[in-house]
């Protein structure tokens, strides 16, 4: 396939991509797995054809249904905080979206379980994780904040969607000594945050500020 093709498929040309690694490993982005991770994955089969020429830039883009695909940076920067944490093998994440962030984690860990509530979006996850070949992504039409408990306990439990409280239910699927990566409504907007549980409670870590659609409750045809 020519340059020509490529640009017209949306797919990056090797310079597009690596102009985008260059990007997440000026802002921090440190971890190899993870930036090999995002090489991997080609980010315009999940954003619309009318967007594939942006696929590779560093921004969130809208994908249907009041929902966004997230920027490279800070998908790369919550996967990378999932690795941060010593052995994990599965994770929770809450709102599948374009399924995007769960084809990077399939590269990462052993099982990821993803969750979204509007059905358009996840059968079109669905059809894209067939169409990548990827087997360790399980997908569920459903309501994200009631988890996936027939699969617990999780090592890392991520929202793709901002909230201001994560719900008991969820926080009762986490391992002893789990982690949840979370974008946190507060009064000054929205911040990403990473709770991590201890024999001694629980302990936060404020990473940056974020814009994140909200989390909701219910199923949506």
């Amino acid at each position: 396939m020519n340059l020509n093709q490529m640009h017209s498929t949306g797919m990056a040309s090797p310079r597009t991509l690596q102009r985008l690694i260059d990007r997440l490993v000026e802002r921090g982005i440190t971890d190899d797995r993870v930036l090999r991770a995002m090489e991997a994955v080609p980010r315009h089969l999940f954003v619309d054809s009318s967007l594939k020429h942006l696929a590779y830039e560093d921004m969130s883009l809208p994908i249907g249904k009041r929902q966004t695909i997230s920027q490279p940076f800070v998908v790369a920067r919550m996967s990378q905080a999932v690795l941060e944490m010593p052995s994990v093998r599965s994770v929770l994440e809450i709102g599948t979206g374009s399924g995007y962030q769960a084809a990077i984690l399939s590269h990462l860990v052993a099982s990821v379980y993803s969750v979204e509530r509007i059905h358009s979006l996840s059968w079109q996850a669905r059809k894209q994780m067939r169409q990548l070949g990827i087997n360790n992504v399980k997908l569920k039409f459903g309501d994200g904040q009631e988890g996936w408990d027939e699969h617990a306990p999780f090592d890392v439990i991520m929202f793709t969607a901002a909230t201001r409280q994560v719900p008991t239910a969820l926080m009762e699927q986490l391992t002893d000594h789990g982690r949840i990566i979370v974008p946190r409504v507060s009064r000054a907007g929205q911040e990403l945050v990473l709770m991590q549980r201890s024999d001694k409670g629980w302990k936060e870590e404020v990473v940056q500020p974020v814009v994140f659609v909200p989390v909701l409750t219910g199923t949506e045809y």
